[in-house]
């Protein structure tokens, strides 16, 4: 992964995949969009970082944005974009399952160009939101814990509390890992499959 420099990232790429310092790698696709989008990030006061690959955004020390490449777009993905004012209905959903992130997407420097002071406006306001200690709110009815990780946490006490020592997001994270699988048996294996990440503290798509 590379974890060195954004203009390392714009040259080299995210290095999440084999296609890291070839040709082939999709930052290239999307290089000018790109390089526009880091231009007006660092007009604004947040610092630029590394974070999973990608270069990321924050205001003292918390996450605010991250500009990325996909196969099929580039993008800017705001942290707390549930809570921005998209009154256009621009800010995409990363999936179904997404509660607060929405991604700004786009194909080309000129369509940066062109939405710049869209940008702007929700940069400044992505700012003004993390300042103010704003809050993506979490659903009333959150999906249920599966049968199959109740039990693996119920085994063992220091994994349960470890479990509900997690944030929602986390723990959101092994729910939906688990009960995506429809077969019994496979929901259990993926259940055992939690617990190192469980104990670490980290969400099972953390490293």
């Amino acid at each position: 992964m590379n974890t060195t420099s954004a203009d390392s990232y714009l040259q080299h790429g995210c290095g999440r995949c084999e296609r890291f310092r070839t040709p082939q790698c999709k930052v290239h696709q999307w290089t000018e969009p790109l390089v526009a989008l880091r231009a007006l990030l660092l007009e604004t006061e947040l610092r630029e970082e590394m974070k999973w690959g990608s270069p990321c955004y924050t205001l003292d020390g918390r996450n605010v944005v991250m500009l990325t490449a996909f196969q099929d777009f580039c993008c800017l993905a705001f942290f707390k974009g549930a809570l921005l004012t998209d009154e256009d209905g621009l800010l995409d959903a990363p999936g179904a399952n997404s509660r607060a992130v929405r991604q700004l997407r786009f194909t080309s420097a000129e369509q940066v160009h062109r939405r710049q002071g869209l940008v702007k406006r929700l940069l400044d306001e992505a700012i003004a939101l993390e300042r103010a200690g704003a809050r993506v709110p979490v659903r009333e009815s959150p999906e249920p814990v599966p049968v199959e990780l109740e039990e693996v946490l119920d085994a063992d006490p220091r994994l349960r509390a470890a479990f509900d020592a997690l944030t929602p997001g986390r723990r959101r994270s092994f729910i939906l890992y688990v009960s995506g699988a429809k077969q019994a048996t496979t929901r259990t294996r993926r259940a055992q499959r939690c617990i190192p990440k469980i104990l670490e503290g980290k969400g099972f798509h953390e490293r």
